[in-house]
């Protein structure tokens, strides 16, 4: 395990110490963050190491988001219902994947899009299921009082964050990760030498769904109404990828923390430019991203005090 490895799992322990100290609004916050940085370390695994663009994001969070949705309603409890959306979704977009993932750069990027507009279509006809437009009411799962439901799906999100990061943990350091590293490189190199890209590529792009899907599960359950023009939103997809450009792509550490400054600068810049949020947000971004092309982990201590000081003087 890597410093940045390390420093990952250390940041996420102080964030899982935020209920001690907020109220009921910081929770929300926490949990949409924590929510946020398993879509940017999600996309990572397919975008960062294996180099495919991926818009599917917003087709997993809805499907996830249903699957709970339905089997809520049916009985079934929270674990249960978020476990076989997570599972369903794994099988589905790695059976998804070694399709689409035949197709390169702006191609899959298109295709992977579709996606969204295929399930939410799916999901708006099938109205004996999921209610079409009409949407989807989710029983309640939590306490009764405000801070015990705000509490349990941010430590939810958190602990579905935390089994993410251990995921792409292990990935990144493992024969898996060491062969979609070839394949961002050179697929058809990797290809001839015997590596088996399909299937490589497949299991990326199930392990970038899965959890994303039990995302949306726990927000179906959080917010106790659905319909498609939420959770299908293309916003979801466009997110991650902003987030890991922020972060660092590749890198689980600056993934996260793209994620969280993202947030930030969503809620800051929506709190006090709330008629022209939006354009202000994207300036920024682009600001971010021009100064800082290779996102946050690009920043070094040294880097940073010798911008401050200069470089250190040479002895005689």
């Amino acid at each position: 395990m890597t410093r940045s490895h390390i420093a990952l799992f250390g940041f996420l322990a102080c964030v899982a110490a935020l209920p001690l100290f907020g109220e009921a609004y910081a929770l929300r916050l926490g949990t949409i963050a924590c929510m946020y940085a398993v879509f940017a370390l999600s996309w990572n695994i397919v975008g960062g190491f294996a180099g495919y663009p991926s818009f599917a994001t917003a087709a997993f969070f809805g499907l996830g988001a249903y699957t709970t949705g339905i089997l809520m309603n049916k009985g079934a409890p929270l674990l249960v219902s978020v476990g076989v959306s997570l599972v369903f979704c794994l099988l589905l977009a790695a059976a998804f994947g070694a399709v689409l993932l035949r197709l390169r750069g702006h191609y899959f990027a298109i295709a992977s899009l579709s996606l969204v507009e295929v399930f939410r279509e799916l999901v708006n006809n099938a109205t004996d299921l999921t209610g079409g437009g009409m949407g989807l009411n989710i029983p309640l799962v939590s306490g009764s009082s405000v801070m015990s439901d705000a509490t349990f799906f941010f430590y939810a999100m958190w602990g579905l964050l935390l089994i993410t990061a251990i995921t792409v943990t292990i990935v990144a350091t493992s024969k898996l990760g060491f062969g979609l590293n070839c394949i961002r490189q050179n697929e058809t190199a990797a290809t001839m030498v015997g590596l088996n890209a399909t299937l490589y590529k497949a299991i990326a792009f199930g392990l970038s769904a899965c959890f994303v899907g039990a995302a949306g599960g726990l927000y179906a359950a959080w917010v106790h109404y659905i319909d498609p023009s939420d959770v299908f939103d293309i916003l979801y997809s466009v997110k991650p990828i902003v987030m890991a450009l922020m972060g660092g792509l590749g890198s689980p550490l600056g993934v996260v923390f793209g994620a969280f400054l993202y947030l930030g600068l969503e809620e800051v810049v929506w709190r006090n430019y709330i008629q022209i949020h939006s354009g202000v947000l994207g300036v920024l971004i682009i600001l971010l991203l021009l100064f800082l092309p290779h996102g946050l982990v690009s920043l070094r201590i040294e880097k940073i005090r010798q911008a401050l000081f200069g470089r250190k003087a040479s002895h005689v």
